[in-house]
């Protein structure tokens, strides 16, 4: 049996932290205010339905009253008329009531404090409702300060164990773009070299003899110029000047 209670103890332990993790306190705190209210409201009832009481006996003594005061008219009358039987008849009816009016009376009596009771009751559980209600919104206000803070504390956790992972990334995205400078550099310098054709010209080989020709034609003559102002003569293979 004591394994057997062990087991029970241990399923009623992991079942009670299940509960802990998906229960919220402060629906837990309002729907006990709910039934504080519930119960309040029923002790109202018992207060409404013993005073309708403490009212319906009042009703019937004043009628047994007013039944007794009218026998004890007629008892007189009787007398005035000489008709003593009649008038004991009277007297003894009125008697009966009397005793009933005894019995309502200690009725009213305890129906009366029974209502006091449950007024005094009906009061002191209202402030004790009123007080719950106002610890339940102070503790409401705290868990839920404390949940926000909690999540922004396992957010920053969260953040602060990526920022590795994160900076290792931004490090890579750094290199891949210093690599990435660097061979766009380099293919500038190539094509400004010449080591490379730069694919965005489209290629005209008869135009680029053409230039080829124009620009040692222009070489040459320039070439001239400065030996007709030096005063060389032509070397050998240059054609004289055609001017005179």
């Amino acid at each position: 049996m004591g394994v057997f209670k062990r087991m029970g103890e241990v399923f009623q332990a992991k079942t009670n932290k299940v509960l802990d993790k998906v229960e919220d306190p402060r629906e837990t705190l309002d729907l006990a205010y709910q039934k504080q209210l519930e119960q309040l409201t029923k002790v109202k009832r018992s207060v409404a339905d013993v005073a309708t009481a403490r009212k319906r006996i009042e009703i019937q003594a004043q009628q047994l009253k007013d039944q007794a005061d009218k026998l004890q008219a007629q008892a007189k009358a009787a007398l005035e008329q000489g008709n003593e039987p009649l008038a004991r008849e009277a007297l003894s009816r009125r008697e009966a009531i009397a005793t009933q009016l005894t019995s309502l009376e200690t009725q009213h009596t305890q129906i009366a404090e029974q209502e006091t009771k449950l007024i005094d009751t009906s009061h002191k559980l209202s402030a004790s409702i009123e007080q719950f209600r106002t610890q339940k919104e102070t503790v409401k206000a705290t868990y839920t300060a404390a949940e926000a803070e909690t999540k922004v504390n396992e957010a920053v956790s969260g953040i602060s164990s990526s920022m590795g992972d994160a900076g290792q990334a931004l490090q890579r995205a750094n290199d891949k773009v210093a690599e990435m400078q660097a061979r766009a550099s380099a293919t500038d310098e190539l094509l400004a070299s010449g080591a490379l054709s730069d694919l965005t010209k489209p290629m005209d080989d008869i135009q680029a003899e053409l230039d080829k020709a124009a620009t040692t034609s222009a070489v040459d003559s320039q070439l001239a110029a400065l030996k007709a102002e030096l005063g060389t003569s032509p070397s050998a293979g240059e054609l004289p000047s055609t001017e005179e």
